[in-house]
């Protein structure tokens, strides 16, 4: 293994326990805060970290040890931000907690289209497959952890999908607020599927997808509400 290096940030003490989820410009706050405001350099430091360590040592040979040591922090200040090496890995990898609603194109099929190549780009990352894997299988044994997982990655993507939806219903495109957590489950799934099941190409991926959740959209969205 190579030797690790030191990022020039120093050591400090991260004195928040506060955990944050945004989108949309909101703030969603998971914990009361106490003391000093998570410091960012911290979170860009982990991110760099292990984005440096996979290249060099692959997903087996990360660890929570390896990333403090190069980010020049203490493990300490990891844990309080993830649980283990998968969610730590996940966030660097795929996203954050903070996950920004692709801009406004002004159309739904546009706005399908930079939402299916926002998910397209953070699942073709390196390492993106064997994070988002080992993140979900130790999550199906463990209810904890897969609480913390929708609550912590889950619930922002399920927020911008729902302000993404709600803006074409505000254009007038759709009739009516369609059915969000299918449409979540539906949209990133099948880049899931595309990608790490079937093993496609993803190169057309994002505007073929759009253009057929879209055609989908506007057909459920104008036809009578089915009453269940």
């Amino acid at each position: 293994m190579p030797p690790l290096r030191r990022s020039p940030l120093t050591y400090f003490q991260d004195h928040s326990s506060e955990t944050l989820v945004s989108y949309h410009g909101g703030m969603h706050r998971n914990k009361q805060q106490t003391g000093r405001p998570r410091d960012t350099r911290v979170d860009a430091a982990i991110t760099a970290a292990v984005i440096e360590l996979l290249e060099e040592v692959g997903y087996t040979g990360l660890t929570v040890a390896a990333v403090a040591e190069r980010a020049g922090i203490g493990k300490a200040s990891i844990y309080r931000r993830y649980a283990g090496k998968h969610e730590m890995a996940f966030a660097a990898i795929i996203h954050g907690r903070t996950l920004e609603v692709p801009p406004d194109t002004g159309s739904l099929l546009g706005d399908l289209t930079a939402l299916a190549r926002v998910i397209v780009g953070h699942l073709t990352n390196p390492g993106a497959a064997t994070a988002l894997m080992s993140l979900l299988g130790e999550a199906a044994g463990d209810p904890a952890l897969a609480s913390r997982f929708t609550r912590t990655f889950v619930e922002p993507e399920r927020a911008g999908n729902a302000e993404l939806l709600e803006r074409a219903v505000r254009r007038g495109e759709l009739a009516r607020m369609p059915d969000v957590d299918l449409f979540h489950a539906m949209f990133g799934g099948t880049v899931m599927s595309w990608l790490f099941i079937c093993h496609h190409d993803p190169h057309d991926l994002p505007e073929r997808l759009a253009r057929f959740a879209c055609a989908a959209l506007l057909s459920t969205t104008t036809t009578p509400a089915i009453s269940r």
